[in-house]
């Protein structure tokens, strides 16, 4: 009997957006969804800022340039905050 073991892959495929939540979806099939008031600078932000993102980091982050947000899969994947700002 063999066990199939799958490589996770938690590079950026997609990102989506509604008034409530964050959807990103990965490489290796698995979707991330979190509330986008997690977020505050997503949740303040104009439809239009929010859909103005970019694959950053390798593939492991998303970069919101309007915005200066970034956010890594990894601290979406732990539940991390939203990260400091100055």
């Amino acid at each position: 009997m063999s066990i199939s073991v799958l490589a996770a892959d938690i590079r950026v495929r997609g990102v989506a957006l509604t008034d409530d939540t964050l959807s990103v979806d990965l490489m290796d099939g698995r979707t991330i969804a979190v509330p986008i008031a997690r977020y505050p600078r997503l949740a303040k932000a104009s439809p239009e800022a929010r859909a103005h993102w970019v694959i950053a980091g390798g593939g492991y982050g998303i970069h919101w340039p309007d915005l200066d947000e970034d956010l890594s899969t990894e601290g979406l994947l732990r539940g991390a905050p939203a990260p400091m700002h100055r």
